[in-house]
């Protein structure tokens, strides 16, 4: 089973910390050393998970976290949305071809993969098991 939760690195710098991600290598940002250094992580996960998303890569399998790393997982829907995301790039599907097996239009679709849609829940889940997929949740 496939998570999107990756082991984060924390620096400690000038006032703060350094945050960076050897698995999703455009995921640097920095905290204030007043600042939530996790919190900071997670927006910075969030958005490296939906850019790759819009520009059409590939999501990479999470690595062990190695000493001195914390292990940030993803919002609950921005992980919902890379589920449907790899589900569909692994069964070489198209957001047309998606749309015609739900019997919606393709613009539907795409707002489902879209970071600025609030997509619900059971509507994700009914498109991925339309790919002979299931969305699981669990409790970390």
């Amino acid at each position: 089973m496939k998570t999107y939760d990756y082991p984060f690195k924390f620096t400690k710098e000038d006032g703060g910390w350094v945050i960076t991600c050897r698995d999703l290598p455009e995921a640097i940002s920095q905290a204030g050393a007043n600042e939530d250094r996790v919190e900071v992580a997670e927006g910075c996960l969030q958005a490296a998970l939906e850019s790759r998303i819009r520009d059409n890569e590939p999501l990479p399998v999470a690595s062990e976290p190695r000493r001195g790393e914390i292990v940030v997982a993803s919002p609950a829907a921005t992980a919902a949305k890379a589920v449907l995301y790899d589900a569909m790039r692994e069964a070489g599907i198209s957001k047309s071809e998606l749309a015609h097996r739900l019997g919606v239009d393709e613009k539907e679709v795409r707002r489902m993969l879209d970071a600025g849609h609030g997509t619900k829940l059971p509507r994700i889940a009914e498109a991925v098991e339309a790919l002979g997929r299931h969305l699981q949740i669990a409790l970390a």
